[in-house]
C-alpha cells in the first residue's frame, strides 16, 4: 500500500471508530508494522490533522475533520453498489429512486477510471420475484418515525382478523420479500410487528409519543435479545427431554 494511501485509510479508521484506537489495531488493519502506524501518525500531525493521543492508549479524530466525501476506493464504491442495488430490489419506491439517484451522483463524481465499477459491476443482487406489496407508503411510517409522531394502523393479521391499533413506529425491517414495521403497541403496551403488506391504511396522528425513538429502539433490542434467549432455552429443553427419553432404558 502506497504512503498516500495508508495516510488516507488511518484518518478513515479513525473517522468510523467511536473510542481511541491503538497503533496495534490499526497495523493490523492496514497488514503494517506498528512503527510505520507511529511514523504515519507523525506525519498526519505535521499536517494539522487533529488526531488526539499516545503510544500505549490509542488514538482519535476530532470532530469536524474536512475531507473530499466521495474519495472512495474501489472497495467501497462495490460496496456502495452492492447496497443501492439491494435497495433498488428490495426497498419501497422512494427508497429505490433515491438508491438510483445515489449511484448517479457517486458515478459523477468519482474518477473516470473507476466508473466502470458503478457501470458494470462484478456483482448483482437477485431481484425479489415474490415481493410482496404494500396498501401503503413507507416514505409516511419514515416520516413518523423521524418526527416522532404516533400512527393509526387499520390492520388485518394471518388469519383475516381486523383491528385498529395506535402504534409507536421505531423501525422498518426489510426482508426478501416482506417488509415489517416495528413499534410500540398502545393496545397490547408491548412491541409488536407488523407486515407492512397487512397494513390496509395508516394515518399519522398529530400526537407525539413520549419517548426518542432511539431510545425506544434500544428498549426493543434488548427485548429481542430477551425473548431470542427463551426461545433458545425452550428448543435446549425439548431437546434434551427428547435426548432422555431416547437413551432411556426400556
Amino acid at each position: 500500500m502506497r504512503k498516500a494511501d495508508r495516510l488516507f485509510e488511518i484518518i478513515q479508521i479513525l473517522r468510523r471508530s467511536k473510542k481511541p484506537v491503538t497503533a496495534d489495531a490499526m497495523a493490523a488493519e492496514l497488514e503494517t508494522s506498528k512503527r510505520s502506524v507511529y511514523r504515519d501518525i507523525a506525519e498526519l500531525l505535521a499536517q494539522r490533522v487533529s488526531i488526539r493521543g499516545e503510544a500505549g492508549i490509542g488514538y482519535v479524530l476530532d470532530k469536524g475533520l474536512d475531507m473530499p466525501p466521495l474519495m472512495l476506493t474501489t472497495d467501497e464504491i462495490e460496496a456502495a453498489v452492492l447496497g443501492a442495488q439491494w435497495v433498488i430490489n428490495r426497498g419501497d419506491p422512494k427508497l429505490a429512486r433515491a438508491a438510483q439517484d445515489l449511484l448517479a451522483k457517486i458515478e459523477a463524481s468519482v474518477p473516470e477510471r473507476l466508473r466502470p465499477y458503478i457501470d458494470d459491476p462484478a456483482h448483482r443482487v437477485v431481484p425479489a420475484w415474490d415481493r410482496a406489496e404494500e396498501a401503503i407508503d413507507l416514505g409516511i411510517v419514515r416520516g413518523a418515525i423521524n418526527g416522532s409522531r404516533k400512527m393509526l394502523l387499520d390492520y388485518r393479521d394471518v388469519e383475516g382478523r381486523a383491528s385498529k391499533r395506535v402504534i409507536w413506529p421505531i423501525l422498518l425491517g426489510y426482508y426478501e420479500t416482506t417488509r415489517i414495521i416495528c413499534a410500540w403497541c398502545e393496545a397490547r403496551k408491548d412491541f409488536r410487528s407488523f407486515r407492512s403488506d397487512r397494513v390496509l391504511s395508516a394515518t399519522v396522528l398529530d400526537e407525539r409519543f413520549p419517548e426518542r425513538p432511539s431510545t425506544l429502539r434500544v428498549k426493543w433490542r434488548k427485548a429481542m435479545e430477551a425473548e431470542w434467549k427463551r426461545s433458545k432455552a425452550e428448543i435446549n429443553g425439548r431437546t434434551a427431554e427428547a435426548g432422555a427419553r431416547t437413551h432411556a432404558p426400556k
